[in-house]
């Protein structure tokens, strides 16, 4: 059965998405630790990301990197930091968590919940400083 992410992918559900090219997706979490926090994925469904082939999983970080700059440009952080969880959801993926102190980065505290239009809102700023 397709992941979540997957679904995303092939736009069977809807995602805030940021960015995209052939290999890689970048969109909002929907219940986010802060403001602007991204999941980036290789749309190659893969459980695992030590079990991506290494030019994939090289070039999933060089691709979170651009919307990290993107990230850094629009929403007010120290810097954007970085989590590979991986248990959630059974596709490889990496968190973008845009940091002003270390708990922004706290997996275990609640999550925001934000509106669909604040989801928009975010993704079309972020968006628009992704280069």
């Amino acid at each position: 059965m397709a992941s979540i992410f997957t679904k995303i992918i092939q736009r069977e559900i809807p995602g805030h998405i940021i960015a995209e090219d052939e290999a890689y997706i970048a969109f909002l979490d929907i219940n986010p630790l802060v403001e602007g926090h991204c999941l980036v994925v290789p749309k190659q469904e893969v459980d695992y990301i030590y079990d991506l082939e290494d030019e994939v999983l090289s070039g999933l970080h060089l691709f979170a990197k651009k919307v990290s700059k993107a990230i850094e440009k629009t929403i007010s952080c120290q810097r954007v930091g970085v989590a590979v969880i991986g248990l959630e959801v059974p596709h490889a993926h990496v968190h973008l968590v845009p940091l002003n102190r270390m708990s922004d980065i706290d997996f275990g505290r609640p999550k925001l919940n934000p509106s669909p239009n604040e989801l928009e809102q975010t993704a079309a700023k972020i968006k628009a400083s992704f280069c």
